[in-house]
């Protein structure tokens, strides 16, 4: 019982950069019609920009918690005004060409800074221990990484439910056409919205720094398991995405502690549920279905 809990809860905090990568994925694609292939290069941005302030600039942890999101909004806000809009109205293809030549852009100038070889990052020493659950212990950061995200994810959502900026900005995410005809200006958000879901993966960056090796492929992996949760839980759904990251993460961390046999199994079962989930809902669990025309 105490072996399954533990994995219970690293399937959580797996599940947790799961769903801040498919958030930021699922904005985007809502609002853009975007598939941002480059995702995964800005989460590695994110855990990279945290290494680079502690070791070159002596800023620790907390800051680049704060700092890297925003810069990397920044940043997708400049690359979306200055690239991105220019293909809006082209074959989505282009867009995700682009976003996958800057995904190899991205990798090898990291490359050509810091190498291929994976760089340690420890967790900030407040964190550095492990706090006692009852049934077993577990690492603080861990523990922290998991609250962080759900109180990121709980904080959207009450953005996007509960305030007035929020209702408009969901909408025009997940049903962008419908709102322009109903005269929301959906380009006034495009580009904040942008920035938004960049910075998501920004932050999902800083907090795999200390958990995962710190190198420039480590979203190359990882960004073909988010879209294939984002395609589970519904283009466009932000809800869907969310839940459908935690509950990957669960499953894997459930079919791996059966054992060293079952690790493959864990890692090729996301695929097949996405398989079986668009044979069976082509939408999604949680998406809409497109109106025919």
């Amino acid at each position: 019982m105490v072996n399954f809990l533990q994995h219970t809860f690293n399937g959580l905090v797996g599940g947790a950069f799961l769903a801040l990568l498919a958030l930021g994925l699922a904005v985007i694609f809502g609002m853009l019609r975007v598939v941002n292939f480059a995702h995964g290069a800005i989460y590695m941005l994110g855990a990279f920009g945290a290494y680079v302030l502690l070791t070159e600039v002596g800023l620790a942890f907390w800051w680049a918690l704060i700092l890297m999101p925003l810069v990397l909004a920044l940043f997708g806000m400049a690359l979306e005004r200055l690239v991105v809009a220019r293909l809006a109205r082209l074959d989505p293809l282009y867009n995700f060409l682009l976003t996958f030549g800057l995904t190899l852009i991205l990798q090898d100038a990291v490359k050509s800074r810091y190498g291929v070889q994976s760089s340690p990052y420890d967790a900030p020493e407040i964190l550095s221990g492990t706090l006692d659950l009852g049934a077993f212990d577990f690492p603080a950061y861990r523990v922290f990484v998991l609250v962080m995200a759900i109180a990121v994810c709980v904080g959207v959502w009450w953005l996007l439910s509960r305030t007035r900026v929020g209702v408009v900005v969901r909408a025009a995410t997940e049903r962008p056409e419908l709102s322009t005809a109903l005269g929301i200006d959906v380009a006034r958000w495009v580009t904040p919205v942008f920035g938004f879901g960049i910075g998501l993966a920004g932050l999902a960056g800083v907090l795999a720094a200390p958990i995962r090796a710190v190198n420039p492929l480590m979203g190359a992996d990882l960004i073909i398991v988010v879209f294939a949760v984002v395609v589970i839980g519904g283009l466009g759904s932000i809800f869907g995405s969310v839940a459908a990251g935690f509950a990957i993460g669960l499953v894997q961390a459930w079919v791996q502690a059966l054992g060293e046999h079952w690790a493959l199994l864990s890692q090729v079962l996301v695929f097949l549920v996405m398989a079986g989930v668009l044979l069976w809902r082509p939408a999604g669990l949680f998406g809409r279905e497109e109106a025919p025309a």
